[in-house]
C-alpha cells in the first residue's frame, strides 16, 4: 500500500510531444523541454523552488526552468523563500490534495532540512491514510562532483532514497533519459526523487520526446566478457574504460545503465551476468553501503553458478568531496581505476 502499482501510474505520461522528430539537445535543455511539455499538457502540475525565474540564467543555478515563469506565469512557476522543510512539506501537502508539483531543490545537500517531510509524510502517506491518498510529488535535485563545489553541494545521496519503501529513484544520464524519465515521474503516482548530475548538465544527446518506463534499464554498450552496470558520470567514465578495454586489451565490455534505482530492473543485470560471468558496479557516492552492494548480492544471489569471478564494487573514498580540483579527482572513481578493476576481476579467472 505504500507504493502505487508502476503499471497503474506510468501508462501515458503525455502524448502531444512524442509526435516530434528526435533532436538532439543538452541535458539541461531536455529537462527544460520536459518541463515546458508537462505544464502544457497537465493542468495540475506547477513548478516551485528557490530562484527558479531568476539567478544568472533566469531559470535557477543551472538554467533548467529558463523562460517557463514567462510563459505559464507565476502562478504555476513559483519561486519560494529559503526554507527547504517548509517547501518539501507544502509540495507534498499539494501532491495529497490532488496536486502534480515539481519541487527543485537546489543541490540534494539541502534535502536533510527536509527528510520528515520526504521520508516519514511523501513516502508513507499511502500507508498511514489507508490508501486514501495518491501523491504525485516529484522532487528535482542535483548532486555529484566534478565542478568544484566541495562537501556540501557535491554528494551523491541516491542510495539513501532507494532504501526508503514508497519511493521511486530516478538517476537519468542522457539527455534522453533525462526528458522521458522526467514525463514519467510527474505522470506517476508515487513520490519520485529524481536525481540530475551536475557535471552533466551540458553534455548533448538524442532526446525523443517519448516517456520512459520506470524500471528498466538500457544497455549503453554491449559485450561478450565483462558486465558493468553504472549510473550518471560514472556510467561516462565506464563507457570510456570500455572503448581503452576494447582497443588496448582486446576485451568486449558490457555497460549498462539503470536508469531507475527504484524500481530497478535486476533481470537486466542478471541475462548479462549470464553471458559474461563478470561483474564490476561502480558508483559516485562512498563505496561503503552504497546501492552497488545491493546489486552485487542479487547477483550472486540469483547467479551464483554463472560467476567466474567475485563481482568487484567501485565508489567513492570515504571521504567528503574536497574543494580542490586534484583532490576531488582523487576521491571519485577514475576511467583508469575502472579499467584497472576489469583487468584485475580476468586476472582473477586464471586462477579460478
Amino acid at each position: 500500500m505504500s507504493i502505487a502499482p508502476l503499471s497503474a501510474t506510468h501508462a501515458d505520461a503525455g502524448t502531444a510531444a512524442s509526435a516530434r522528430p528526435a533532436k538532439p539537445m543538452a541535458l539541461w535543455r531536455a529537462l527544460n523541454t520536459a518541463l515546458h511539455d508537462i505544464l502544457e499538457d497537465t493542468p495540475e502540475a506547477f513548478l516551485l523552488g528557490e530562484d527558479i525565474t531568476t539567478w544568472g540564467t533566469g531559470g535557477g543555478i543551472y538554467g533548467v526552468t529558463k523562460k517557463l515563469a514567462d510563459e505559464f506565469g507565476r502562478g504555476r512557476v513559483l519561486d519560494t523563500p529559503i526554507s527547504e522543510e517548509v517547501l518539501i512539506s507544502a509540495a507534498v501537502g499539494a501532491a495529497m490534495q490532488g496536486s502534480r508539483p515539481i519541487l527543485e531543490i537546489m543541490y540534494s545537500d539541502f534535502t536533510f532540512l527536509g527528510f520528515d517531510g520526504i521520508i516519514n509524510q511523501a513516502a508513507k502517506a499511502r500507508y498511514m491514510f489507508g490508501g486514501q491518498f495518491d501523491v504525485p510529488f516529484v522532487l528535482r535535485t542535483n548532486g555529484g562532483s566534478g565542478i568544484g563545489k566541495a562537501g556540501q553541494h557535491s554528494q551523491s545521496l541516491e542510495t539513501l532514497f532507494a532504501h526508503i519503501p514508497g519511493l521511486e529513484v530516478v538517476v537519468p544520464a542522457t539527455a534522453g533519459d533525462a526528458y522521458g524519465l522526467l514525463r514519467t515521474a510527474v505522470a506517476s503516482n508515487n513520490p519520485t526523487i529524481f536525481l540530475e548530475h551536475k557535471n552533466l548538465y551540458n553534455d548533448r544527446g538524442l532526446v525523443s520526446f517519448e516517456p520512459i518506463p520506470f524500471g528498466v534499464a538500457r544497455v549503453a554498450r554491449e559485450g561478450s566478457d565483462l558486465t558493468i552496470v553504472a549510473t550518471q558520470q560514472m556510467l561516462k567514465r565506464s563507457l570510456e574504460a570500455a572503448e581503452v578495454l576494447q582497443e588496448q586489451h582486446d576485451l568486449s565490455v558490457e555497460v549498462i545503465d539503470p536508469r531507475t534505482l527504484f524500481p530497478f530492473d535486476m533481470q537486466t543485470v542478471i541475462t548479462s551476468v549470464k553471458k559474461t560471468r563478470h561483474l564490476v558496479v561502480a558508483h559516485e557516492a562512498v563505496r561503503d553501503y552504497g546501492w552497488g552492494a545491493e546489486f552485487v548480492a542479487q547477483v550472486v544471489e540469483e547467479a551464483w553458478n554463472d560467476l567466474d569471478a567475485a563481482p568487484r564494487r567501485l565508489g567513492g573514498l570515504r571521504t567528503p568531496i574536497p574543494y580542490s580540483e586534484v583532490l576531488e579527482n582523487a576521491v571519485i572513481p577514475s576511467a583508469n581505476q575502472i579499467v584497472a578493476t576489469v583487468l584485475a576481476t580476468r586476472r582473477e579467472r586464471q586462477h579460478v
